[in-house]
C-alpha cells in the first residue's frame, strides 16, 4: 500500500485523499495510509496500479464467485444494453430478463418460497424483508409482533433497519442505533463464548435457552422474526454448532415467529450446497440473495418469500389498493440478464460440483493452521474460513488489540501476494468459487509464511516466547 507522503498531486492516491471518503476505513488516518488501488483482474487474481498480482482471498467482498474476467458476464451485459438498456417493475410493468431470473431463482431456492422482489443490495434486501415482516403481521390481524431478533456479531446491512438487525458495534457506535423493536441474542460461536468446561452440545443448548428466556421475556405475540445467515461472515465466518437451527427452528414453530435466512454470503455454493439452508436444514420463511448472484459484475440482490408471506402481501393490496413498496433500480434489466447467466453457469459448469471437489484441500490446509503457535482456533466450511489468533491457546485468551497482530498478518500476506481480510481478532478467507487446488495452496502457502513472520517479530519484540 502507497504512502501518500510521497503521491504526486495529481496521482491516483493522491486524487483518492482528496475526493473519497471509504467505507469501512480510518478516515482520519487515510490521508497518511493512502489507498490501495486495484487497477484490473482475471480470474481469482487482480493487479495494483503498479503492476502487482494478487490472489484475492476474499472474493472483493465474499462476492466475486466467478473471479474478476468472466466473458460470458461481459456478453450478456453487452447484449441486454443495446436490447433494453433499462425498464421498471412498478405496476403492472415487466420485463424478460425479471421474469426468467425470478423463475430461474425459485427453481434451485429451498422448497417453500413462492414469489420474488427484487433490490440492489443485501443491505436492501434484509431492509425490505424487515418491512414485508411488519406488513405480514398486520396483514394476519397480529399487529402487535414488530419486534425482530437478530444476534450478537450477525452482519445484516448497513441501511437503517438492516444495521440495527446487525450486531456489530462498528455500525451502531455514535449512529444512533440499533432502533426500536430490533433485539440481539447470543452469537453461536462455541469458541468466542463458551463457559469453562462446557461442551459444544451443552453450549448449544444454553444459547438456544437464552433465546427462548427472551422470548418469554419480551413475549412471545411481540416477536416478529428472527434472523440468521447460515453461517455468519462479517462476524468472523461463525459456523453454528451441531444441532443449533434445527432447536432454533422448533422454538420459532412454537410461537409462530417467522425465520428469515441472510443467505447474501452463503448462497450459490459457498458452502458446498446451493444454499446454506441446505447446508444446515433450515426451512426459511423468506430468504434474502445478493452477492454471488450476480457474481457480483453488477449490483442486484432478491427476496425470496413463501406462500403464506405472498398471501399477507395480496390481502393487503386488497385492502390498500396498493403494494408501497419497490426500488427504481430491482430488477434491472441488465443486471438480471447478468445475474440469469450466472445461475446458468453454475448449473453448466456443476460450481456447486467443483467446491465439494476442492473444499476438502481448502479445509486441511486451513485446520492444518490451527498448530500454529500464534492461532488459537480455525474454522469453516465450504470455501469459506477464518483464523483466530491468541496470544493463549488454553485459555482462548487473545493477542492484546494494541498489538494489531491480525492486521500484521494480513500486511504479511499482502506482501506475499495474497489478499484476505481482518474481522477483529482473525483472518477471513472466502476465495472465488472457481478455485484450483493450486491456487488453494498457493493462498494457504502465502498466509503460512505470513503467519511465520510475524510470529518472528513477536519473539524478537519478546512479546511471545520463541515456544509460543
Amino acid at each position: 500500500m502507497p504512502d501518500s507522503s510521497e503521491a504526486l498531486p495529481n496521482s491516483v492516491a493522491a486524487r483518492d485523499i482528496a475526493s473519497l471518503a471509504h467505507p469501512y476505513a480510518n478516515l482520519d488516518r487515510h490521508p497518511e495510509t493512502g489507498p490501495f488501488v486495484i487497477t484490473r483482474g482475471e480470474g481469482v487474481y487482480v493487479w495494483d496500479d503498479a503492476g502487482k498480482r494478487y490472489l484475492e482471498g476474499m472474493s472483493g467482498l465474499w462476492s466475486a464467485s466467478l473471479g474478476f474476467s468472466e466473458p460470458r458476464l461481459v456478453a450478456a451485459a453487452t447484449k441486454q444494453m443495446q436490447t433494453l438498456p433499462y425498464s421498471q417493475l412498478f405496476g403492472a410493468r415487466s420485463h424478460e430478463p425479471a421474469i426468467d431470473l425470478a423463475e430461474a431463482l425459485l427453481a434451485i431456492a429451498p422448497k417453500g418460497l413462492s414469489k420474488v422482489l427484487f433490490a440492489n443490495s443485501g443491505s436492501e434486501a434484509n431492509d425490505q424483508a424487515i418491512k414485508l415482516v411488519w406488513y405480514y403481521h398486520n396483514a394476519i390481524g397480529k399487529p402487535e409482533k414488530k419486534k425482530i431478533i437478530g444476534r450478537q456479531r450477525g452482519y445484516h446491512g448497513v441501511t437503517i433497519a438492516s444495521a440495527s438487525l446487525t450486531g456489530l458495534p462498528a455500525n451502531h457506535n455514535d449512529f444512533d442505533l440499533p432502533l426500536d423493536r430490533f433485539l440481539h441474542t447470543d452469537c453461536p460461536s462455541w469458541y468466542h463464548e463458551a463457559q469453562a468446561g462446557e461442551s459444544e452440545a451443552a453450549f448449544c443448548e444454553r444459547i438456544v435457552g437464552n433465546l427462548a428466556a427472551l422470548i418469554e421475556r419480551e413475549g412471545p405475540e411481540t416477536i416478529a422474526a428472527f434472523f440468521a445467515e447460515p453461517v455468519m461472515g462479517a462476524g468472523g465466518v461463525i459456523v453454528p454448532p451441531k444441532g443449533y437451527f434445527a432447536a432454533v427452528q422448533a422454538l420459532l414453530a412454537r410461537h409462530d415467529i417467522l425465520l428469515v435466512a441472510d443467505e447474501v454470503i452463503t448462497g450459490f455454493g459457498r458452502t458446498g450446497n446451493m444454499f446454506g439452508c441446505e447446508t444446515y436444514g433450515i426451512r426459511p420463511d423468506i430468504l434474502n440473495c445478493a452477492k454471488a448472484l450476480s457474481a457480483s459484475f453488477l449490483p442486484i440482490s432478491a427476496t425470496l418469500v413463501s406462500e403464506r408471506v405472498f398471501e399477507a402481501m395480496q390481502a393487503e393490496s386488497r385492502k390498500l389498493g396498493v403494494f408501497g413498496h419497490g426500488f427504481t433500480y430491482g430488477g434491472h434489466p441488465v443486471s438480471a440478464a447478468v445475474a440469469l447467466e450466472t445461475l446458468k453457469i453454475y448449473a453448466e459448469r456443476d460450481i456447486v460440483g467443483h467446491v465439494r471437489s476442492v473444499a476438502p484441500r481448502f479445509q486441511a490446509r486451513l485446520k492444518a493452521l490451527s498448530q500454529h503457535p500464534m492461532v488459537g482456533e480455525t474454522r469453516g466450511i465450504g470455501l469459506m474460513g477464518a483464523v483466530e489468533f491468541a496470544r493463549d491457546k488454553a485459555t482462548r485468551t487473545p493477542f492484546e488489540a494494541s498489538l494489531g497482530v491480525a492486521g500484521q498478518v494480513h500486511t504479511a500476506v499482502l506482501e506475499q501476494g495474497v489478499i484476505l481480510r481482518v474481522i477483529a481478532g482473525a483472518i477471513c478467507l472466502c476465495p472465488p468459487l472457481i478455485i484450483t487446488t493450486a491456487q488453494i495452496d498457493e493462498m494457504f502457502g502465502a498466509l503460512a509464511r505470513g503467519l511465520d513472520k510475524v510470529q518472528a517479530t513477536l519473539v524478537a519484540e519478546g512479546v511471545v516466547s520463541s515456544a509460543g
